[in-house]
């Protein structure tokens, strides 16, 4: 019986689906060591999920490529270096599907209606409220979401656009890249409309560390979330710097009482300014009060 959970199951079969069908066949002999006969792919690809006994053990198989995992990274919005060995594609890889795990799996929709803030919408009266939790599954979201719309990854595009804003939410960005240059945009279709532009013509992609270091949330009063994240950016296989990124979320009553956007803080360094810095992982610079000054 199959050893795998829904969330590394469904990731699974997304990388079985775009594997050769010999590679497939041969994959289905070496997991039931060819006791099971099948007829077809999908007969192989259900084999598969059966018999195998982990995810780990999974994405370690010969006929499970470095491309294929690689570009499943990819499709999820999580981007690596083009030039990273198996190994570190497979630890990435069993992150991801463990941090989707922590959170039961669900959807951010499902996550973001449960618990429901009370009437006073105070995030700390709420019992199980972990703005931590949330903040990684937003971001995984967002970005998720975000990438897609690069032309590069040549994936379907997934619903971006100004719904996920609130109506005057604003956008502060900095960049220093060479020379420093300050941008405000306020609307939400206008804030829309910045970050496509960023990853559909500018072919950005980001790359959110999500780990500790890289990943911070806070609650105030009065139901506003602040979650912030630093990640690198990518064009291609350059990667041209580090940003930081704080979101202010506030839930939406109107809307069965989802996490909108209400406020965007982002900063991009680019490799000059970064002085050869190792940036793999950047960590955050902000502390917590800066974090509440800035989504004030």
């Amino acid at each position: 019986m199959s050893g795998l959970s829904e969330t590394e199951r469904i990731g699974a079969l997304k990388i079985l689906g775009t594997m050769k069908k010999s590679d497939l066949l041969s994959l289905c002999e070496t997991v039931t060591n060819k006791m099971i006969a099948v007829e077809n792919v999908t007969e192989a690809t259900e084999t598969i999920l059966s018999f195998t006994k982990n995810a780990e053990e999974f994405l370690k198989r010969k006929k499970v490529h470095r491309d294929l995992i690689f570009k499943y990274l990819a499709q999820e919005g999580v981007v690596m270096p083009p030039d990273s060995e198996k190994h570190q594609l497979v630890r990435r890889t069993l992150e991801l599907w463990s941090s989707v795990n922590a959170v039961g799996g669900r959807s951010l929709q499902a996550e973001v209606d449960e618990p429901r803030l009370s009437e006073s919408t105070d995030t700390k009266d709420v019992e199980g409220f972990d703005p931590l939790v949330l903040g990684q599954q937003f971001c995984q979201w967002f970005f998720q979401l975000l990438n897609s719309q690069n032309p590069s990854l040549g994936q379907p595009a997934q619903d971006w656009g100004p719904q996920h804003f609130w109506p005057d939410v604003k956008l502060c960005l900095l960049s220093r890249a060479g020379t420093e240059q300050k941008e405000e945009f306020v609307g939400a279709e206008v804030v829309s409309l910045r970050f496509l532009a960023m990853t559909k013509e500018e072919r950005l992609l980001f790359n959110p560390n999500l780990e500790p270091r890289g990943l911070k949330a806070l609650t105030s009063s009065h139901g506003l979330v602040r979650v912030a994240v630093a990640g690198t950016i990518h064009r291609g296989a350059a990667c041209l710097g580090i940003f930081e990124q704080i979101f202010g979320l506030i839930r939406s009553p109107l809307e069965n009482n989802s996490w909108k956007i209400k406020v965007v803080h982002l900063k991009i360094l680019g490799q000059d300014a970064l002085g050869g810095t190792e940036v793999a992982a950047p960590a955050l610079s902000y502390n917590s009060s800066e974090l509440q000054l800035l989504c004030s």
